[in-house]
């Protein structure tokens, strides 16, 4: 397949979904959207894009498949411990009522856990929570609360009955958590940030951006931060340079912006 063809198929997926492929590494989209294409009988990317302009299902699942949509409540438990134990209480002594954003918060389980999280460390408080993805399908279902079992592996049993409704193996966050995060879309790439939180948390997001476009959106995460604010990232994706963009190294896959 030829770059002219890759270079028009980048520019269609741009078009119909906003998602820049340009900001991910090629490489390792080419050989992706390859294995999609073969599962498919795609034998071009303009064939494959015909595919996904007819089939909705397709699409769906190409922009699933893109946007990395793989999460659950309290992922990564030793880090969500070091969140709970250290993170937040310090933050709380720099200010009552915290503003937080979950960037790619996908099907709504970080965002959630941070609201179970918060209404144990500060029942009476009222934060805010931003959750926001690009994927308008995963904001629905974040919205409607509903998870699976190995979505909910990591919360204890205490936990799940007291912020759950169960019923036919499935469970429903309660209508006061839910109630607690607020929803959007929204495209860290080309979308303006708000500014002022206090804690920022992008996980498992960025692992197929080029390094480019990483350390630009490290850098509007920074300016988007109070001072003291932090900033948590997935356990693959270290900021290598957090220093030249300003932060301080505050616990591994948290960084600081000084005061």
């Amino acid at each position: 397949m030829s770059d002219k063809d890759w270079e028009l198929f980048k520019q269609k997926v741009h078009t119909k979904s906003g998602i820049n492929l340009n900001d991910y590494k090629p490489a390792q989209m080419q050989r992706r959207i390859g294995n999609m294409m073969s599962r498919h009988g795609a034998g071009s990317y303009v064939d494959f894009f015909g595919k996904l302009e007819t089939d909705q299902k397709l699409y769906k699942d190409f922009v699933d498949f893109l946007t990395i949509n793989v999460t659950e409540f309290f992922r990564t438990p030793e880090k969500f411990d070091e969140l709970e134990k250290r993170v937040i209480p310090d933050l709380l002594k720099q200010s009552a009522k915290l503003n937080i954003w979950s960037a790619g918060c996908s099907i709504g389980a970080e965002p959630y856990s941070l609201a179970i999280m918060l209404n144990e460390l500060t029942p009476q408080v009222r934060h805010r929570i931003l959750a926001t993805d690009l994927d308008i399908e995963m904001l629905a279902k974040a919205k409607q609360g509903t998870y699976t079992a190995n979505e909910l592996k990591n919360i204890p049993s205490a936990r799940l009955a007291k912020y759950f409704k169960q019923a036919d193996g499935k469970a429903t966050i309660n209508d006061d958590i839910r109630a607690k995060v607020e929803f959007g879309r929204h495209n860290l790439l080309v979308d303006k940030f708000e500014t002022g939180f206090d804690l920022i948390l992008c996980r498992n997001v960025v692992i197929y951006f080029t390094e480019a476009a990483k350390d630009s959106l490290y850098r509007r995460f920074f300016a988007a931060l109070k001072p003291g604010g932090v900033l948590f990232v997935g356990g693959t994706e270290a900021i290598l340079n957090f220093r030249d963009i300003g932060f301080s190294h505050y616990l591994p896959f948290f960084y600081r912006k000084p005061f």
